[in-house]
């Protein structure tokens, strides 16, 4: 039954992740050449933030057409941390929770990626795409 499929078929495993005093630079570049819009911060194993490609468009950083004003750009590089503009506040879900709780969750809340977390470590990350891709699969 598919309401019983754990998060830990679908997710992703190897997972991109920075730490908070990583540059948004590096952020960017990571984000742009692996084709991911949400990226987990981590402190050693354990998730202590996510930052997105929404993060980076509030703060004028990314532009989907590539266009950024580099004065701006520059002073936000070199002046603000992916700690000031990571999402600190964060859900998680354990590799053995169900996809019909992954997917209840992201229809109440506004986020697109949920961190897998065992043990406090953090071991993989599902996104909205990765639900949808695995609802296709089942037609």
């Amino acid at each position: 039954m598919i309401r019983k499929v754990p998060v830990s078929t679908i997710m992703t495993h190897s997972v991109i992740c920075l730490k908070k005093d990583d540059n948004l630079e590096d952020a960017k570049y990571l984000l742009k050449i692996h084709h991911v819009r949400h990226i987990p911060i981590v402190s050693g194993k354990s998730i202590i933030g996510m930052l997105s490609k929404t993060d980076l468009q509030r703060i004028g950083l990314w532009n989907d057409d590539g266009v950024v004003n580099d004065s701006i750009s520059t002073l936000v590089r070199t002046k603000t941390t992916i700690e000031e503009v990571m999402t600190k506040k964060l859900t998680s879900v354990s590799s053995s929770t169900s996809v019909k709780k992954v997917a209840e969750i992201f229809a109440k809340e506004e986020f697109h990626a949920l961190p897998i977390v065992d043990n406090n470590i953090l071991i993989g990350i599902v996104t909205t795409t990765d639900l949808i891709n695995f609802l296709l699969r089942q037609f």
